[in-house]
């Protein structure tokens, strides 16, 4: 652990669960990961159990709807399911260096273990500088025999590139302990917070996990994505067509629940 580094997990109990897959989604370009897992455990009503707090998170607070305020910090949740048990890594935000983004995955991974967990999935953006109808995902693995079956739920493979950030260091570190790791990467342009990549990844991550969930309020939200899409791409032709720059206005974001 980088020095003065400081990760504290706080659980409020310990669940009983049969290998669990633990499914991660952290802030990142379009909140495409934390979007869909933050949708999965609303859902399926996912139980709290631990928080991690890091000294190398951003330091500032967040105001939570009573008027208070919580540290940032990252949270586990868990949902027993008849097909498959499953624990969600989800937060406010990631490491803000290097060092302390390993450690903290160090830390996760060390957690799987007592956990038992029997592989883990990250959930993040693939970043294509355009807009998308009809977003692909992407997917990328420690296991060959995982990256084989893709085509089956029709994700395309990853064969170069990088992924960074949590996201991708978390399955990384997977690998070093012998555990599964897969991280799905909805496309999207980067330039909204995009529920579309979001859905597009969560319908992949439905058939890998055979367990059904109801769609219809990240579908609301994937049309409101493709609104502010519409409106951006209709203010970049008139723009362009009297020679202005193109400005993006974050109140175009307002139907949604995270701000960029």
């Amino acid at each position: 652990m980088p020095a003065g580094e400081k990760i504290n997990i706080k659980f409020s109990f310990f669940p009983e669960l049969s290998a669990p897959k633990l499914i991660c989604g952290l802030p990142g370009s379009g909140f495409v990961g934390k979007l869909a897992v933050d949708y999965l455990i609303e859902t399926l009503h996912a139980t709290q159990f631990a928080d991690i707090y890091s000294s190398s998170f951003p330091p500032q607070v967040t105001i939570q709807s009573d008027g208070t305020v919580d540290l940032v910090k990252n949270s586990l949740f868990f949902s027993k399911n008849d097909s498959q048990d499953l624990v969600f890594l989800a937060g406010d935000a990631q490491p803000i260096s290097a060092p302390a983004e390993y450690a903290l995955a160090e830390e996760i991974l060390t957690t799987c273990n007592k956990l038992k967990i029997s592989s883990i999935i990250t959930l993040a953006a693939y970043i294509t500088g355009k807009f998308s109808k009809n977003p692909k995902v992407y997917g990328t693995s420690t296991s060959l025999d995982i990256v084989k079956d893709f085509s089956k739920y029709g994700i395309l493979t990853m064969n170069s590139g990088s992924i960074i950030g949590m996201n991708g260091v978390i399955i990384g570190t997977a690998k070093k302990f012998n555990l599964p790791g897969t991280c799905l990467l909805g496309e999207t342009s980067g330039y909204v917070i995009d529920a579309k990549a979001s859905k597009a990844i969560l319908e992949k991550l439905s058939k890998i996990l055979n367990i059904q969930f109801d769609m219809s309020e990240i579908s609301k939200r994937a049309e409101d994505t493709e609104q502010i899409i519409k409106s951006i791409e209709l203010q970049a032709n008139s723009q362009t067509s009297i020679g202005k720059p193109i400005v993006i206005s974050s109140s175009e974001n307002k139907n949604l629940d995270y701000i960029s």
